[in-house]
């Protein structure tokens, strides 16, 4: 009895040992992580290198190209996330690059205008040599960020996070890859990717506490990459709108699982994303606080109220004639349905008034973009002559009219401000909280309804591919602002007409008062398209009344299609070639996205 005593012991301490040894042994190496995404950046570099070496006219260098885009987009995650600016110029649109901080032109470089040069030719051998030198510098530069920051958790889970974002709005649209269309395959390859640093860094612990986790995960994981990989490119036929609902929502589903599980992530409000969102579809995925000045950043609710009372009140003008509410109706998906705005005296302005859901997720406001935040915004329709015509820095003192505001601002700010600021925040609060995320599209795609029919289907899948809607429109806000950084919205020259005769270009410079650079000619903001069905008419000068005019002007090929002359047109086709049925099923799909929205309260 004794002896069995010893030996149960015995085990029992053998066992005891080997569970400290095998948790001991299990420390996440990081670093293997890192120099995972550090070899294939290197790979890309030295592609590129080989790849200078030939004539532009190689045809070899398609098959070249392809494999350095593969090895770059294996190290993107981390080495963009560790330099936003390059990574993005690295790997970004072909277009010339305006530097506001200095007005110069940087002319486009960058893996796509490399495939650009590939795919269509026409570069001579000099060009296309300095095409990829200054690729390979803007490479070496990230390389460099790699050698020199060691991965965390923190970085690894955010970089992560980016790169799904990736996968939805750019690789299912083809944003990264205009010319070669090889969207579907980024995303299988992203997501391989994201399997081999999941098993070098969480899955030992997370098959250890939740064997089921990893193995959903793992499963839907490589039924996501088979479906992507099978894909062959030929024809528009891939189902994106299936394949986001019921692959890729579930895989960041599955991830968030993990990331909560891991005893690694401490969380972030550092970021646009809310982690604590399954997917990028929910009401709240987007940290509004991100977007919001940093001044304006934790309003309370009385601020929230006083704002709401002041966005109605025609006392904040001069004369008392207009408000915040008078071009921004609630009734109209605060929009006007007017073709322009109209003044302090009743007449016409300038440009049409755009609705206000969701419009804190941008970082230029006006149809010019000139203002740089929703607080500018606001400031200049105080100040602006034909619209509320007051000081910002000096208190309307004909808002006292009304007694409660006494009472409101005392306990909002402490007491009765000084100036206009205050005024100013607290509109701006209750704005940003005006928010629409729950459209028939917004449910259907996370799975909690299907009643999407297979018009609104085919025009969703239209929206995101041959339609290329999307490579302006970034899913899922579906406004100018760009993913996964959300750090500046993207303006376009796109040729609208001054009328819905389409016969002249319309003369409005729009960005270029800010700077007069040639380019800037005719350039405007690219607004939302949620709440589209309800927000007529459309375009900057309101010249269309209906949506079937609009798809019809950009099927066209824009303004350029429209026979103008127009040098610097941004739009990334000639024309669309849509049938009926497609220009229909767009309209169709554009309708599911109508949510008219409701002020929601901000987690303080």
């Amino acid at each position: 009895m004794r002896i069995l005593k010893i030996v149960l012991i015995i085990f029992i301490v053998f066992m005891t040992s080997c569970k400290q040894s095998n948790s001991e042994e299990y420390i996440v190496n990081w670093d293997e992580t890192r120099q995972y995404y550090l070899v294939h950046l290197k790979q890309a570099i030295q592609g590129l290198k080989e790849l200078q070496t030939k004539n532009p006219e190689d045809s070899k260098n398609k098959k070249l190209f392809a494999e350095i885009r593969r090895d770059f987009k294996i190290a993107e995650p981390y080495a963009s996330y560790l330099n936003p600016e390059v990574g993005h110029r690295a790997n970004g649109p072909a277009l010339p690059v305006f530097r506001e901080d200095n007005g110069r032109v940087l002319a486009p470089i960058g893996l796509q205008k490399i495939e650009e040069s590939i795919y269509e030719g026409g570069i001579s051998e000099g060009d296309f040599q300095k095409e990829i030198e200054n690729t390979v510098g803007l490479l070496k530069v990230l390389q460099t960020n790699i050698e020199k920051r060691e991965l965390t958790p923190q970085r690894f889970f955010v970089a992560i996070q980016q790169q799904l974002m990736r996968v939805i709005s750019f690789s299912m649209s083809n944003f990264d890859t205009p010319i070669s269309s090889q969207g579907i395959k980024d995303a299988a390859l992203t997501l391989e990717s994201l399997r081999s640093v999941y098993e070098k860094t969480l899955q030992y612990d997370i098959k250890t506490k939740k064997p089921e986790l990893n193995k959903e995960f793992l499963e839907i994981l490589n039924e996501a990459v088979a479906l992507a990989n099978n894909y062959n490119g030929e024809n528009e036929d891939f189902d994106r709108y299936d394949y986001i609902r019921n692959y890729l929502n579930p895989i960041t589903r599955k991830w968030k699982e993990i990331r909560d599980e891991s005893d690694y992530w401490e969380g972030s409000e550092d970021f646009p994303f809310n982690f604590n969102a399954p997917t990028f579809f929910e009401p709240d995925s987007f940290n509004l606080r991100y977007f919001t000045p940093t001044v304006n950043r934790n309003p309370n609710e009385d601020e929230i109220r006083l704002g709401e009372k002041l966005f109605f009140d025609p006392n904040l003008s001069e004369g008392g004639q207009v408000s915040c509410a008078s071009c921004h109706n609630p009734a109209k998906a605060y929009q006007d349905g007017l073709q322009t705005a109209l003044d302090n005296s009743g007449n016409s302005l300038e440009r049409n008034t755009p609705g206000l859901i969701n419009v804190a997720y941008q970082k230029n406001f006006f149809w010019d973009g000139r203002a740089e935040d929703l607080l500018s915004q606001i400031n200049q329709v105080f100040t602006n002559k034909r619209e509320f015509n007051t000081e910002v820095h000096q208190f309307s003192n004909n808002i006292l009219k009304d007694s409660t505001y006494k009472k409101l601002f005392k306990k909002t700010f402490g007491r009765v401000p000084r100036t206009n600021k205050e005024v100013v925040k607290a509109i701006s609060s209750y704005v940003s909280t005006l928010q629409g995320f729950d459209s028939k599209f917004d449910k259907n795609i996370r799975g909690e309804e299907n009643n999407m029919t297979d018009e609104e289907i085919l025009g969703f899948n239209l929206f995101m591919g041959k339609a290329l809607c999307a490579t302006c429109h970034f899913m899922p806000l579906t406004n100018g602002t760009v993913p996964p950084f959300f750090s500046e919205t993207e303006r376009e020259v796109i040729g609208v007409p001054e009328s819905g005769k389409n016969e002249v270009w319309a003369d409005d410079p729009g960005f270029y008062v800010m700077y007069k650079e040639p380019a800037h000619w005719g350039m405007f903001k690219t607004p939302t398209i949620r709440n589209v069905e309800v927000t007529a008419p459309y375009m900057h000068n309101g010249i269309y009344e209906t949506l079937e005019e609009v798809i019809d002007f950009y099927n066209q090929g824009g303004g350029d299609g429209l026979g103008f002359d127009i040098p610097h047109q941004t739009l990334p086709f000639d024309n669309l070639d849509l049938s009926q049925k497609e220009q229909k099923a767009l309209v169709a799909y554009m309708k599911t996205l109508t949510d008219e929205g409701r002020p929601r309260k901000i987690p303080q």
